[in-house]
């Protein structure tokens, strides 16, 4: 039933990371327990994907209120490759994110001084096409303070999670803004070694662009290998 090879973990930040301070409460202090896979771990998430329609790949008009939600308008697109370059079709990519001022659509959501926009919600998915491209629609998410160290500020960022055909083939991870001053000052994101940190980083692609519409963005994701996309720890997905 080992049906999955082992991560690489070289490339992948650590489970305790000093700097990001929460992974002092929240990582393991016993080595990790191998668990066999067995048909729970290796069949797919059906009803997930059929539940998807057209209008989960934007979300500046899928929150239901008839009104678009306010902020600079992204256009977010790539491909799901293997290893060895080859694109993968059908996976779903879902994506959530901060509003335009920083602040997530959730109940738990911290308090600061920054509007909320009624008419985002904060979240999208889609299936990659035959040639393993995916694609959203979105605006740029605002950074925000975080607490973790004093004047802290979060970069502007999109969490992605990708699932294969089967929860163990799960990858999630963030997008990271081209330019932006708060990367170097970010401490999850300096839990990935230097010389992945790049691979998070999105580029600016012109050709993506539309005129009068959205600036465009291509960010590509690999699965496995020497270029694999650097996962993130489950202690990181509220941020």
């Amino acid at each position: 039933m080992n049906r999955y090879r082992p991560r690489a973990v070289l490339d992948h930040p650590p489970y305790r990371f000093p700097a990001y301070r929460s992974t002092l409460m929240r990582s393991p202090e016993q080595p990790l327990v191998r668990v066999p896979q067995t048909l729970s771990e290796i069949t797919g998430p059906g009803p997930v994907v059929s539940a998807l329609s057209s209008a989960d790949t934007d979300l500046t008009t899928n929150s239901g209120t008839g009104q678009p939600a306010l902020g600079e308008r992204s256009i977010i697109t790539g491909r799901l490759l293997d290893e060895d370059g080859v694109p993968i079709a059908g996976m779903l990519v879902e994506v959530w994110q901060a509003d335009a001022s920083g602040r997530y659509a959730h109940p738990r959501e911290a308090d600061f001084p920054a509007p909320r926009d009624p008419n985002f919600v904060g979240r999208g998915g889609c299936k990659t096409d035959a040639d393993g491209v995916y694609e959203f629609t979105t605006v740029k998410p605002g950074p925000y303070p975080w607490g973790n160290h004093e004047n802290a500020w979060r970069p502007s960022h999109i969490h992605f999670s990708v699932l294969g055909p089967a929860l163990v083939t799960r990858l999630v991870t963030q997008m990271y803004f081209p330019g932006d001053p708060l990367l170097a000052l970010d401490p999850i994101l300096a839990a990935v070694p230097e010389s992945a940190r790049q691979r998070l980083v999105a580029r600016y692609d012109h050709s993506v662009t539309r005129p009068n519409w959205a600036l465009g963005y291509r960010f590509d994701i690999v699965l496995a290998g020497r270029e694999e996309t650097p996962r993130e720890e489950p202690s990181a997905w509220k941020h």
